[in-house]
Order: C-alpha cells, then sequence, then structure tokens
C-alpha cells in the first residue's frame, strides 16, 4: 500500500469513518471521499464505507440513508447468513435510485404544462358571462392597482357625486367608442359601480393617437379632470407587460415552432413537410446544420393540424380527405418520422376537429386517438402555458401559445395595426395583445366559452415566448424581453386567400437557440 492512501485512510479513521478491504482496492480520492460521506458518519460510531455503499450514496442524493441499521443489516446477512431485513434496504435504494435519476433526466429534458385548459361540458347561461367579465375586471385591476400613473384611483360613482373639478384616477371595461361631431374621440367607461363618458381631445395629439387603438371591452386605467357628468382624459394606462429578464439557458439546445398544418387539404405542401422530416433525419443539410438536428430538443405546432370538415361552406371540394378521423391519422403518420428524441407541443386551432369556441380544449381522442398514441407528443389546450429547459440550476422558458383566431378582428379593427401592414405583421397583433394583457380583449374577436371561475384569455403570467399561428406568415419579434413567433404554414394559398388579400408564406420554419435566443428561418 503506498503512502498517499495510507493518509487517506488515516484521514477518514479519525472522522470515524473505515474503509472496507474492497475499497482500499480502489483508486481514492480524499476529497471526493469526505464529500460523500458528508453528514453521514456519527462522530459516536464507526461508519464502513465499501464499494456498494459508495455506490448507493453516488446515485441516492436525495434520500435519507439509516446507515447504521443498513450496517446491522450486513453484519447478520454476512454473520448469519439472514438477508432478508439486508436485500429490503439494497431494493428500496435501489429503487429510489433509479427514480432519482428518472426524475433528473426528465428535468434536462423537460416539458411542463404550467396552464391548460380543462372543464367538463355543461350547460351555459346569461350569469355565466357576467362572471366572466366580472372576473376579468378583476383580474386586470388587481394588476394595475398598484401602478404609480394611477394615483387617486378611485370609483366612476364617486367621481360622478364631485362638484369641484379634480385630478382622479379610473380602471373600467371600454362600453362604447364613437368619435363627437368635432373630432374628439368619446367612450363610455364602466366598472363595478356605475358608468360614465370620458373624452380624449384631438387637441392632444400623441394621446389621441393612441386612444384610436382602444377596441371595445378592453379594460384600461384613466387619469383625468372631472367635468359635469364627464372624465376629460389626460393619460390612458394599459395593464401592459413589464420588462422581463431576457433568460439564456448554458446549454446549446434548439426549439422549432410550427403552425397550420391543414393536412387533408388538396393544397397541404406534403412534398415539403417530408424535406423538413428529411432534414430533422439527418437525411438533408450540411454538417453544421446537422449538429443543430442533434441538439433539437422540442418542436410546438400551434393549431391547425388538420383541415377539418365542414369549417366553411364548400369546403369540401377543397379537401383530399373528407374524414377527420383519416386526417389525423395522416398527420400522426407525419409527425411520428420525427426522431423520437425531439418533444413535440401540439395544440389545437380553429381547423381542428373541436369545439371552435376559446379555450378550446385538448384534442379529442374520438377524432385523434392516432395523434394521443405519439410516445413523444404533449398536448394542451388553446391558449395553454408551456415550461421547457427546466433543470436544477435554471428555471426554463414559460411558452405562451394562442392559435390567433382572434388576430383577424385587430387587423380590420385596429387603426394602427391594418395600416402598417395587417395580416403581413402578426408581431404589431401580438404586442397589441400583450399590452392588454389578453389574447382577446374585445368580446365579438373570438367565440367564448364563458368560465364563471376566472378568464381563460387572461395572460396572468408573462411569457419569455409568445407564439402563435393562423396567419400563414412567419413574423419575429422581441417586446419587453418576449420573444414574439408567428409560426408559417404548410399550404398554399388558398380561394379564400387570394379574395381577401393574404400573402401566406408557406414552409418557414423559425428555429430558435435556447443559448443565445437567436431566431433564424428556415425554408423547406
Amino acid at each position: 500500500m503506498n503512502e498517499e492512501k495510507k493518509k487517506i485512510i488515516k484521514a477518514l479513521l479519525e472522522r470515524n469513518i473505515l474503509l472496507s478491504p474492497d475499497m482500499i482496492k480502489e483508486e481514492m480520492d480524499l476529497d471526493e471521499l469526505l464529500a460523500l460521506m458528508e453528514g453521514k458518519a456519527d462522530e459516536d460510531t464507526i461508519t464502513i464505507l465499501s464499494k456498494e455503499f459508495k455506490n448507493i450514496l453516488q446515485t441516492n442524493k436525495k434520500e435519507n440513508v439509516n446507515w447504521e441499521e443498513l450496517e446491522k443489516s450486513k453484519v447478520m446477512f454476512e454473520k448469519h447468513n439472514e438477508g432478508r431485513v439486508y436485500n429490503k434496504f439494497i431494493d428500496s435504494l435501489n429503487s429510489v435510485a433509479q427514480k432519482e435519476q428518472e426524475e433528473e433526466k426528465d428535468e434536462q429534458n423537460s416539458v411542463k404544462v404550467v396552464t391548460s385548459y380543462h372543464e367538463e361540458p355543461k350547460q351555459r347561461d346569461v350569469q355565466d358571462f357576467v362572471a366572466l367579465f366580472n372576473n376579468r375586471y378583476k383580474l386586470i385591476e388587481k394588476l394595475m392597482k398598484s401602478r404609480p400613473e394611477l394615483e387617486n384611483l378611485t370609483s366612476i360613482s364617486r367621481i360622478k357625486k364631485k362638484r369641484e373639478k379634480e385630478k382622479s384616477s379610473i380602471i373600467g371595461m371600454i362600453l362604447d367608442k364613437q368619435t363627437t361631431k368635432n373630432g374628439n374621440l368619446l367612450f363610455v367607461i364602466e366598472d363595478l359601480t356605475d358608468t360614465m363618458p370620458i373624452l380624449v381631445s384631438k387637441n392632444k395629439p400623441e394621446l389621441f393617437n393612441e386612444a384610436r387603438n382602444v377596441v371595445l371591452d378592453e379594460i384600461i386605467g384613466i387619469t383625468g379632470v372631472n367635468g359635469d357628468n364627464i372624465l376629460f382624459v389626460n393619460n390612458i394606462i394599459w395593464p401592459e407587460t413589464q420588462q422581463k429578464e431576457y433568460k439564456k439557458q448554458e446549454e446549446e439546445e434548439y426549439c422549432m415552432f410550427l403552425s397550420d398544418m391543414h393536412v387533408g387539404s388538396k393544397l397541404f405542401l406534403e412534398e415539403n413537410f417530408n424535406k423538413f422530416l428529411q432534414w430533422l433525419n439527418l437525411e438533408l443539410g450540411d454538417e453544421k446544420q446537422k449538429d443543430i438536428v442533434k441538439k433539437m430538443k422540442y418542436i410546438f405546432v400551434m393549431g391547425d393540424l388538420i383541415d377539418g370538415c365542414g369549417v366553411y361552406p364548400g369546403q369540401e371540394s377543397e379537401l383530399a380527405m373528407l374524414d377527420v378521423e383519416e386526417q389525423y391519422n395522416k398527420c400522426a403518420e407525419l409527425l411520428s418520422k420525427i426522431p423520437q428524441h425531439i418533444k413535440i407541443i401540439l395544440s389545437p386551432g380553429n381547423h381542428d376537429a373541436l369545439s371552435i369556441a376559446e379555450p378550446q380544449p385538448i384534442f379529442y381522442k374520438d377524432f385523434a386517438k392516432a395523434i394521443w398514441e405519439l410516445k413523444n407528443v404533449t398536448i394542451v389546450s388553446n391558449p395553454a402555458l408551456v415550461n421547457i429547459g427546466r433543470t436544477k440550476t435554471f428555471q426554463g422558458f414559460d411558452v405562451l401559445i394562442y392559435h390567433g383566431y382572434s388576430f383577424d378582428y385587430y387587423v380590420a379593427n385596429v387603426d394602427s395595426i391594418r395600416e402598417q401592414g395587417g395580416y403581413d405583421r402578426a408581431d404589431l397583433i401580438m404586442k397589441f395583445l400583450l399590452k392588454r394583457r389578453h389574447l382577446a380583449p374585445s368580446y365579438t374577436s373570438t367565440p367564448y366559452i364563458p368560465d364563471n371561475k376566472t378568464d381563460p384569455l387572461f395572460i396572468e403570467k408573462e411569457p419569455d415566448f409568445f407564439v402563435t399561428g393562423h396567419i400563414h406568415k412567419t413574423a419575429v419579434s422581441n417586446y419587453k424581453g418576449i420573444t414574439l413567433i408567428s409560426g408559417s404554414c404548410w399550404q398554399s394559398k388558398t380561394p379564400f386567400q387570394e379574395k381577401v388579400g393574404h400573402h401566406p408564406e408557406p414552409c418557414r420554419v423559425p428555429l430558435v437557440n435556447l443559448k443565445t435566443r437567436e431566431v433564424k428561418i428556415l425554408k423547406f
């Protein structure tokens, strides 16, 4: 035995740790052994460290092991051939070790569903809609109450009782919007106490231009001066997303965002999608691209997996498959070709075979059984919040998924979005919604399922990524530390899109490096 080993044995013995003969034969590192035995050795009892116990310590990081009892059971086994208790110890520890290893593996490549809507079908009535709007008001009011801009915050009923002109602030929902004969903007706003008109003067051009973008049913904060049963507006405060930390993970991993596959349509670009699948399976691309694919961890598909049936009049003439189950089977067949190490997150859209009202539930197993059978798939509602990439040292990225059915309304009704590109600027729509902390602030922008407990389309948690689809055109932007991504599509231009002037750009896939947050658009 060399001098170095003798020093190690002596140092351990001073700490009441005795090495078994099989450990003495091994290569030893004092610091490693001391770290391994930290908190395990008793000052009054000699602890025997064998190779077997060392392996248990290395694999059991969370389990609090009763080493004294374990050693007694081993003595009984070796001296009296009584192994029942000892074997139970070992089986239990191995089970814990296996569980810990699986948990650690999951953490390294995790998909955690933070919110996904699910509620049993039930009959709805007017009171459910009343509760929905009350809940939305309370959620947004809670966000805004602490804003320093809303000093002297009060209720509409109290303002209406004032006789002197005073500066006041209120939070309310927009009931009506019109332009006066003088060209000013006149709104009717409501809180839980009353309603009143508010006026934005055209002589305040910056404020006036902002106010032009106010839509019905959204909830805003107002500061101004009261008049005779009216409030003259000095400032508008939106619920607004606050600046986020621009998180990056340590490891170089990649994520891709797809949308609007429309499998089953005659216009589905299957050849291009197969080219994408070949690229994922390392059959296409240069060495640099293949290295990226090997580090690919997640693929999101944000709705409209299939083209559906009866979505609009005359759709049958545009379908290659007339049965939605057949369409989902074909879609599952294509998705099954994505390498198994890549986790796929799927959410529905307005063409999928379920209720069009939002929030849309997860895919029905009656129609989409083949999708559910894919092993590397996580299925969520529309909208949903999913966390990816969480590890012991990194909290992961929160990804807000919304297909985008409400987008059509805001392109048509918000001047600033329409004037700056409309359907070609999904990023403007997404910023508009983040500013209002709601995915469909105007009631008529999308069909609602009225939830009487909360408002599932309220953006409660500020995400790291906000990802959408629906408009068949890729857009990438950044807003206050949030990466905005609109997916492309896998369908060529439809007659409807031709008629309304859409300009789809199919077969483009946003690729994100999660280490740098850099986004590239790949064309297939």
